[in-house]
């Protein structure tokens, strides 16, 4: 036996890895995170991005497109609104219910007549314009939500909200939202890891614009990232808000927390035997008890009343009762700062206030949503807040074009039979402590369990990361015995 053999000890099974081989778990799990997402949720992300562009512009797309339906020329007086309801009701024939009128806001302005229609979708109504100075019918279109939107708009929302597919197609909106932001936290710890260890720092903070093939791609994609971060967070959050399953977790949560928005009470019931206030005597008799057989003269009274309220601004609906033992509504629906959204119900019969809703007595988490919401719309700041939305949304969608290209340009060139780009590593989540792992499990289930849609999805890449795991293993084997 040589000195060698004697001094060369006996292998041993391998044990525990030492502390330095379980370095990077964290970020190579980030990776593949990331790729993944953005593989498979990438179109979605690249669609909400482009049509979310597209509607952020459309409120000057839309004044140029109907503008005479939306304006009249600018007149010296004005018609009572009775008459221009008269002559909306005389045009329409009296088929259908009248929901709402919203008087001209400014001058050069029409008066909106909206009517339900049964053949119109959810949140629809056909709106009859009206010239306030002369009554002419100046145009007849289908509006969409409160935000009153016309056909064109209404289009481009629709395809950012649903695809085009009605209900069903939501599953893609909250697909989307839920991704985006988890797509971009995941991104931000992959760029915070490089930044660290990079000695060219300022290419993660401005594009390299020298750099060539894949890292001028991963300069720019990483650059823009980080500077849209916060408004990618922000256009998830909100946007979750309108999804299926998701947004009904916010709504239940804000619930609980006492976070909704308060509405005006329109329930007549408790007020029956209530004497009238003093409106009653100086604006003579309203009345209507549905929207079916409303007196035009109503909404001239009911106006007058919720001015002397807390009705203030131009940008005014007024709903007459949707159904017997129901207030007369008037509600602010200005949604631009200063948000004027201040409503007051009234008893058509009696002409008293039954209640009266004010938005600075509304909570603070209230507040937030109803400016989140109206941010998200580009309604909050006008054009500032539409061209910030405009070159967030391009700038994601210009991220997730970017990301594709990336994955095509690391495709193994020199084996035409594999075009595809090469997937990041697996093994993140197995060289991770203990600690890590119930880490990610326990952030996995909870927000898989507020973002179900989200968590089945996840469910889904990791079926299929098994999957092709086992298949490389097998083919590995297989090469190797041969």
């Amino acid at each position: 036996m040589t000195l060698l053999e004697t001094t060369t000890p006996e292998p041993q099974p391998p044990s525990t890895p030492p502390r330095t081989a379980r370095k990077g778990w964290f970020g190579q799990l980030l990776l593949r995170l990331h790729f993944y997402a953005g593989i498979f949720i990438g179109p979605f992300i690249l669609v909400a991005a482009v049509s979310g562009a597209l509607y952020a512009i459309t409120p000057q797309i839309e004044q140029a497109v109907y503008t005479k339906e939306l304006h009249a020329p600018v007149a010296d007086s004005y018609l009572p609104l009775a008459d221009q309801v008269e002559t909306a009701n005389t045009y329409m024939g009296g088929g259908d219910a009248l929901v709402a009128v919203r008087p001209a806001p400014n001058p050069g302005d029409t008066t909106r007549v909206m009517y339900a229609d049964e053949n119109l979708g959810a949140s629809e109504t056909r709106a009859i314009f009206v010239d306030p100075a002369t009554a002419e019918i100046r145009g007849d279109l289908t509006v969409y939500g409160t935000s009153g939107a016309l056909p064109m708009r209404t289009w481009i929302d629709q395809l950012h909200r649903n695809l085009q597919l009605g209900e069903p197609g939501r599953l893609y909106c909250e697909l989307a939202a839920s991704w985006l932001g988890i797509i971009a936290l995941a991104g931000l710890g992959l760029w915070i890891l490089r930044i660290k260890r990079t000695k060219r720092k300022k290419d993660l903070i401005r594009p390299n614009i020298k750099a060539t093939g894949y890292r001028r791609l991963a300069s720019w994609h990483g650059s823009l990232g980080i500077w849209v971060l916060l408004g990618a967070f922000f256009l998830s959050a909100t946007g979750i808000t309108w999804s299926t399953y998701g947004g009904a977790n916010v709504s239940e949560l804000r619930t609980a927390l006492n976070w909704s928005t308060p509405s005006v009470a329109t329930d007549l019931s408790a007020a029956e035997d209530s004497p009238g206030d003093e409106h009653a005597h100086h604006h003579g008799a309203a009345t209507a008890p549905t929207g079916e057989s409303v007196n035009p003269a109503a909404f001239d009274t009911m106006l007058s009343i919720a001015r002397e309220s807390n009705v203030n601004t131009g940008l005014v609906e007024i709903r007459p009762p949707a159904a017997e033992g129901k207030a007369w509504v008037v509600q602010e629906i200005q949604r631009s700062y200063p948000t004027e959204v201040d409503a007051t119900s009234m008893n058509g019969q009696t002409l008293e206030v039954v209640d009266r809703v004010d938005f600075k007595d509304f909570s603070l988490a209230a507040k937030l949503s109803r400016w989140g919401i109206d941010i998200h719309m580009g309604s909050m700041f006008g054009l500032p807040n539409q061209i910030l939305l405009f070159l967030i949304a391009s700038a994601i969608a210009t991220m997730v074009v970017l990301g594709y290209v990336m994955w095509w340009k690391r495709r193994p060139t020199k084996n035409p039979t594999r075009r595809m780009g090469k997937t990041p590593a697996r093994g993140g989540v197995t060289r991770a402590p203990w600690w890590g792992i119930l880490l990610v499990l326990f952030a996995a289930v909870t927000v898989g369990s507020f973002l179900p849609l989200m968590g089945i999805s996840l469910a889904v890449f990791l079926v299929i990361d098994v999957i092709l795991g086992w298949v490389q293993r097998a083919k590995t084997q297989y090469l190797t015995t041969e």
